[in-house]
């Protein structure tokens, strides 16, 4: 039985790689004329440069709680908490590239036309999706293959929650304080347009937009995905048992794989409500899911 811990981590690797092959597609998408580009530019400059500082100050805060966990409760648990926030923090920087390639992509795209601009911006938001429970799910799975103990393994859900907790609140707090910035300063003093480019609150503003929606939300989801499998799995170990842990590992399995498949169902066309694209999508994972989870309980 244990052996099939190992199907969590090789589900998430199909995941990640679904995500690999859109970010490849993605960065060959028109990224429009040089001022857009320029504009783009200074955005993704901006918001990886609040992430790298704050994840500098992140580094310190994870080394002395690890050091906290060593000593005072298990070494694995520290292990399992670094673990954590290692991944967590990989998947809002990466997310973060990815919006910020993305943004002016979809902007160009929707010159075209709507429907191009949801393949772009759905593209981009499957990737974040993927890499949130792709990379949640791997290190959560090969964790508790190493280490078959939920009580252990929980500090890989405190790490995610350290990293969401700063990530979200700090990037929010980064662009109201840009948009207040921008509107007195710009509008009232200056004169200058609503975000207009020309004013530099409105690029930071952007830049928090991306922080904290993009970076600081794909750091949140990571934790409540991740936290609720460690809770059923928590409450399995005390109903049935080490078997009683392994259910909430292959239900994720699967809908990592359904939405893989799901998201191959959303093709826009032209006449046709984007809203029910979407909904094709979520209908087809959720009852690809629902289906074979039902035989999976069995």
């Amino acid at each position: 039985m244990q052996n099939l811990v190992l199907v969590a981590p090789a589900s998430a690797l199909v995941g990640l790689l679904f995500a690999l092959v859109l970010w490849l597609r993605l960065r060959q998408a028109d990224a429009g004329n040089a001022k857009m580009q320029e504009i783009a530019a200074a955005i993704h400059e901006g918001a990886m440069a609040f992430l790298k500082r704050e994840y500098t100050y992140l580094a310190g805060f994870v080394v002395v709680l690890a050091t906290v966990l060593f000593l005072a409760i298990n070494p694995l648990t520290a292990v399992s908490f670094v673990v954590g926030a290692i991944l967590s923090a990989t998947a809002g920087y990466a997310g973060m590239k990815v919006a910020t390639a993305a943004n002016v992509r979809t902007a160009q795209a929707a010159r075209t036309g709507i429907n191009a601009a949801l393949t772009v911006a759905f593209s981009s938001g499957a990737i974040m999706g993927m890499l949130v429970a792709g990379l949640g799910l791997f290190g959560l799975g090969v964790l508790f293959y190493l280490i078959p103990d939920p009580t252990i393994v929980n500090g890989y859900a405190l790490g995610a929650s350290s990293i969401a907790l700063f990530a979200r609140v700090g990037g929010g707090i980064y662009t109201k304080a840009a948009d207040v910035g921008s509107d007195l300063v710009g509008k009232i003093e200056a004169g200058i347009p609503e975000d207009d480019p020309r004013n530099a609150g409105v690029i930071a503003d952007n830049v928090g937009d991306n922080v904290g929606d993009v970076a600081g939300m794909g750091a949140d989801l990571f934790e409540s995905y991740v936290g609720s499998m460690i809770a059923t799995m928590t409450l399995g170990i005390v109903l049935f048992g080490v078997g009683g842990t392994l259910l909430p590992l292959l239900v994720a399995s699967v809908g990592i794989l359904a939405s893989v498949l799901g998201c191959l169902f959303v093709r826009a066309k032209d006449g046709v409500r984007l809203g029910a694209v979407l909904e094709r999508g979520l209908w087809i994972s959720a009852l690809v899911t629902l289906v074979v989870s039902f035989f999976v309980v069995r």
